[in-house]
């Protein structure tokens, strides 16, 4: 044998071996293997190979080194950082949970829900300014093709039947298609005759029939089977007879021509059913009904809803006795069952109700519903209070069975004496305690309230009552003490309400008429839980505004109150309260109010001005004077006041002082808006040369002042006369270079160039101001206005539809008005005023459109609807006022017209197309509101 060749290379290997073992390697097998494939070694094989070449190595292992036995893992280790926070094992699960613990839970409840409603609002506005951009950018396939769904609209029957059908029409396959429609076949003479036979019966047997005829066997060898056809034609004279029984049965029974009675029907007629509509359950409902509860009954006869069903069911079907027969066997079934007793005194007639009611109060002695039951089915009232009575020996804790014994006692001597027991017997009962306050004298009343607060003292009713006493004895100081102590004493038992339900304990005693003490509730608990650095007066000014709609005035103006102790300095608080003694208060407190926040808030000219306007609005012209005066004296130089004073000059018919003012304002204050108004006010005197001498002078302090702009304009296009159309045209050109971002100017322009039958350059100017002023509806809704007036209505629609493009949704309420009432047809107004409310969402010209639509359509009371809407969403747009009081001139009364009238008046609106171009005239510079109004209802068409 050569050196380095080993022997054991030719031996075959042992059985089961497996190269590489000790190594830790296994065996396998491969489809490649001649053969059939081995196992590997079993586990205890492995094991076995491990050990000995663990003996062989000298080592505990097979891998060389000693064993380590595995670390033990402490009991908190078991948990590992993979725990549930939420599960304290080991940490606190022995601990009991006490009242700290309930102090710091609600503690940090509180916390969360601050700081969850501190971010609410700016949450809230992300989100919906998330979703409005998501839906902005990835739109609806039904959106994307409104408009085109829309034009469908348009198309004629013969335009929809001349649109081809989808396939292959090709002029091979259409010619064969039309062969193929215009081919015919000959029906054959056994078609017709059997249709004809179909329906006729013979009544002779054919002689020559033979057995085969006679044994119901036919020449085809088809069997006849007569009994089947009786059963059929009985079955469809059934059928009929039901068919004409529904339609005529009812009626010939209610008219007493009916020879036989419909039992169904009859039952109907009668009322029978309370709880099911006969007409709705059949026979057949009903056997299927009664099987199910059938059963229900046999598998579980202790339950009785089961058993108060299945005699429903009977009472349904007609079958009362067998319905009380039912409920009878419930009762002995379930004789702890109120439900089964009730339904079983309800079932029977008053004599076998009220000895039901006896057994039943035997099994079920502590059941208030059934004493009760039992009292009602007494007629004698000394009878009724003898089964009080009797409930009361079994059932003293019962505060139901104490009231109805109270009630039932007409003496308020007996009743106090009832009620002394029943607060002795349950002096946890707020209800029994009060019910004794209110039976008891002033002074009595108080004893009684303050062991009621011993017993109770958790109890926030009976503070409310002892402070409602106080006020109905006089005590008003002693109604604000009584409530201070009251919350302190509930906040010291944990017994505090939310301040959301204060509020509606509040609006609750102001219903009832005591006042003070709706004040003192507010003004106890408004700030409750309310930290400084929460927007407080945010949600002070919310709660009146919720506190108004629901017309709690007293309330509200609790809160205003406490809210302006708290924040004497802001106007928009006294603004808020104003406007709340406006509407809903007297002129006497109005201006009381207005007097303190002046001296509040000094420096405010809109407190000083309203405070000067209600002196004038009552005759006190020398006193508003005053007040102008001190607001000189407070507010050196502000042109809001000085121009309120001009005003008050001018309403007063001192022209002269008037423009005395106007001329020391424009040297004193010197604003665009003092030249504004001097300019203005001379073009209402007639002054034209005046007024135009001042628009220069104006001009060339203020160049960037738009307004001089068109006053210059409009002073040259209907003040001279004739009018100077060139001169107006450039002082309107002038204006649009220096202000170009101005609508209105644009709007002037291009209306001039329009009046002058120069429609192309009106266009022009609007293409321009389109670029100067992007994503503006006024200059889209003018430029779609040109081309309607012109007659070019394809260009103006053409427009319409680009402008939808460019204006965002929530500001084309303009536009939709405009495709509403003068581009689209009058079945499409609906429609499209239905998708631009769902586009532009709240918005008062789209409510004057659904409104005047459903006007046209004689919908009166919607239309009243949609008018009331539109001017409670925004009562500053004078237009809305004037289409209501449109409305109303045909449909409405005189006192409703009144009623608009005036609010309009008070509400002083400023804006609206119509509204603003008549209000700004010259001519009518002294005219009232109400005179306004009618002006524009009359302008409106």
């Amino acid at each position: 044998m050569p050196p380095g060749k080993y022997d054991f290379l030719k031996q075959e290997a042992p059985e089961n071996y497996v190269a590489g073992l000790g190594r830790g390697a296994t065996g396998f097998t491969t489809r490649s293997d001649l053969g059939p494939a081995r196992s590997g070694p079993s586990e205890d094989q492995i094991k076995e190979a491990l050990a000995k070449r663990a003996a062989q190595l000298g080592t505990s292992t097979a891998f060389g080194g000693d064993a380590k036995p595995p670390p033990e893992k402490d009991e908190e280790e078991d948990a590992g950082p993979d725990q549930d926070p939420d599960n304290e094992v080991g940490l606190f699960s022995g601990g009991v949970y006490d009242r700290d613990d309930d102090e710091a839970d609600r503690i940090y409840q509180e916390i969360d829900d601050k700081m969850d409603r501190r971010r609410k609002v700016k949450r809230e506005a992300r989100e919906k300014l998330e979703r409005e951009e998501f839906e902005r950018n990835n739109p609806k396939i039904s959106q994307q093709f409104v408009d085109l769904k829309r034009a469908l609209g348009t198309i004629t029957d013969d335009e929809w039947a001349s649109i081809p059908e989808v396939g292959d029409l090709t002029g091979r396959n259409k010619r064969q298609k039309q062969s193929r429609q215009q081919r015919f076949y000959a029906v054959p003479d056994s078609v017709m005759a059997g249709a004809r036979d179909a329906g006729q019966m013979e009544t002779s047997i054919d002689a020559g029939g033979g057995d085969g005829a006679a044994n119901g066997e036919s020449a085809d060898g088809t069997m006849t089977n007569f009994a089947d056809i009786g059963a059929a034609r009985n079955k469809v004279l059934q059928v009929r007879l039901d068919q004409a029984n529904q339609d005529s049965g009812t009626d010939a029974i209610a008219n007493g021509l009916s020879s036989t009675v419909d039992p169904k029907g009859y039952l109907t007629s009668l009322s029978k059913s309370q709880g099911l509509n006969q007409e709705s359950m059949n026979l057949g409902d009903i056997k299927r009904i009664r099987v199910l509860l059938e059963s229900v009954i046999k598998t579980n006869p202790k339950h009785a809803p089961g058993w108060i069903a299945a005699a429903r069911l009977e009472e349904v079907a007609g079958k009362v006795v067998a319905a009380r027969n039912v409920i009878a066997r419930a009762c002995e079934n379930c004789p702890k069952s109120e439900d089964a007793w009730l339904e079983n005194i309800r079932m029977n007639e008053n004599h076998n109700a009220k000895i039901i009611a006896a057994n039943a109060i035997k099994h079920n002695d502590r059941s208030v519903r059934l004493w009760t039951e039992a009292m009602n089915l007494e007629t004698d009232i000394r009878a009724k209070k003898r089964v009080m009575r009797q409930a009361l020996d079994h059932i003293p804790q019962s505060v139901a069975i104490w009231k109805e014994a109270v009630n039932l006692e007409a003496d308020p001597a007996d009743a106090r004496l009832l009620l002394h027991k029943a607060t002795e017997i349950i002096p946890l009962s707020v209800e029994l305690w009060l019910a004794l306050a209110r039976l008891e004298t002033p002074e009595q009343a108080q004893v009684v309230l303050n062991r009621a607060r011993k017993a109770v003292p958790t109890s926030h009713e009976i503070w409310i009552a002892a402070c409602r006493l106080q006020e109905q004895i006089g005590e008003a100081a002693r109604v604000d003490m009584l409530m201070k102590r009251g919350v302190q004493s509930l906040a010291k038992e944990s017994a505090m309400l939310k301040r959301e339900e204060w509020i509606t304990e509040a609006e609750k005693c102001e219903e009832e008429g005591a006042i003070l003490t709706c004040n003192a509730i507010i003004r106890e608990t408004l700030g409750y839980s309310l930290d400084e650095d929460d927007d407080r007066k945010d949600i002070w000014l919310e709660d009146a505004k919720s506190s108004i709609s629901r017309e709690r005035i007293a309330t509200a103006r609790a809160m205003y109150a406490y809210a302006l102790r708290v924040f004497p300095t802001s106007k928009t608080l006294w603004l808020a309260a104003g406007e709340l003694e406006r509407e809903h208060g007297t002129k006497e407190d109005l201006i009381q109010l207005l007097e303190k926040s002046v001296e509040a808030c000094p420096h405010s000219e809109v407190l000083w001005m309203q405070l000067a306007r209600e002196k004038w609005n009552n005759g006190e012209i020398h006193e508003a004077r005053l007040v102008l005066g001190k607001a000189f004296n407070q507010n050196a130089g502000n042109e809001d006041i000085w121009l309120a004073a001009v005003k008050l000059e001018s309403d007063a018919g001192e022209i002269g002082k008037a423009q005395e003012l106007l001329e020391t304002a424009r040297r004193e204050a010197g604003t665009d808006r003092v030249w504004i108004k001097s300019i203005a006010f001379e073009r209402q005197q007639g002054n034209v040369q005046e007024a135009l001498n001042l628009a220069n002078d104006a001009l060339a302090r203020y160049p960037k002042a738009a307004k001089l702009y068109m006053l210059k304009g409009q002073i040259y296009e209907y003040d001279h006369s004739p009018a100077k159309l060139p001169q107006a045209r450039e002082a309107y050109t002038a204006g649009t270079r220096a202000c170009p971002s101005s609508v209105p100017l644009w709007l002037l322009s291009a209306r001039l160039e329009e009046k002058t039958g120069l429609t192309v350059k009106a266009r022009s100017i609007l293409d321009r101001a389109r670029l100067a002023v992007p994503k503006e509806p006024r200059l889209w809704t003018e430029s779609v206005r040109v081309e309607r007036r012109a007659g070019n209505t394809n260009a103006a629609q053409n427009l319409m539809a680009r402008a939808f493009q460019d204006v965002p949704q929530t500001q084309s309420s303009l536009l939709w008005a405009e495709r509403i009432w003068h581009l689209e047809a009058r079945n499409q107004r609906k429609p499209l005023a239905l998708e631009a409310i769902k586009q532009v969402d709240n918005d008062p010209i789209l409510f004057v459109t659904v409104a005047r639509i459903f006007w046209n359509e004689r919908r009166l009371e919607k239309a009243a609807t949609w008018f009331e809407k539109a001017v409670v969403l925004d009562p500053d747009v004078g237009d809305t006022w004037a289409w209501y009081l449109k409305f109303l001139r045909q449909h409405g009364t005189d006192e409703k017209r009144a009623d608009v009238v005036a609010k309009c008046v008070a509400r002083e609106p400023k804006h609206g197309e119509v509204w603003q171009a008549i209000r700004k005239e010259p001519k009518n510079a002294g005219k009232g509101l109400e005179e306004v109004l009618n002006m524009v209802v009359d302008k409106l068409e």
